[in-house]
C-alpha cells in the first residue's frame, strides 16, 4: 500500500460518537474521523463543528466520513472531497443502530433548526 501523509490506517476510532461531544453531553448530526489519529468529530453541520475544531487544534487535515456505508475523504487544508481512499481500521463508522443525529436521547426535538448550513 502507498503511504499518504496525514492518514495513519492503522489507528482505530477514538470511539463511536463525537468524542467532544460525548464529554459534554452534547449531540451531533453527522461524524468525522480524523484520518491520522482516529478522533472521531462531529461534521461542520453540527452545532460544535468539533471535526473542523479537532483539524486546526492539531493541524491533522485529513477525515474519513464516519457514517455507516461512507468512505469518502475530505482535506480541511485544501477543501478537496475524495471518493475514496485507503482502509482505515476498524469501525468504519459508528454502530448502524445509533442514530443519525445522535446520540439518542441527546437530540432536542428542534434539531433541525439548530444545524449550521
Amino acid at each position: 500500500m502507498t503511504e499518504i501523509d496525514g492518514i495513519d490506517p492503522g489507528v482505530p476510532p477514538s470511539g463511536t460518537g463525537c468524542a467532544d461531544c460525548d464529554e459534554v453531553g452534547g449531540w451531533w448530526f453527522h461524524l468525522r474521523r480524523c484520518a491520522q489519529c482516529g478522533h472521531v468529530g462531529c461534521c461542520d453541520s453540527s452545532p460544535a463543528q468539533h471535526a473542523t475544531a479537532h483539524w486546526k487544534a492539531t493541524g491533522h487535515p485529513l477525515v474519513q466520513s464516519f457514517e455507516p456505508g461512507e468512505d469518502w475523504f475530505w482535506d480541511y487544508g485544501t477543501d478537496d472531497l475524495f471518493e475514496s481512499g485507503p482502509a482505515l481500521a476498524p469501525p468504519s463508522g459508528h454502530p448502524a443502530d445509533q442514530p443519525a443525529p445522535g446520540p439518542a436521547g441527546r437530540v432536542p426535538s428542534d434539531w433541525a433548526t439548530r444545524l449550521h448550513r
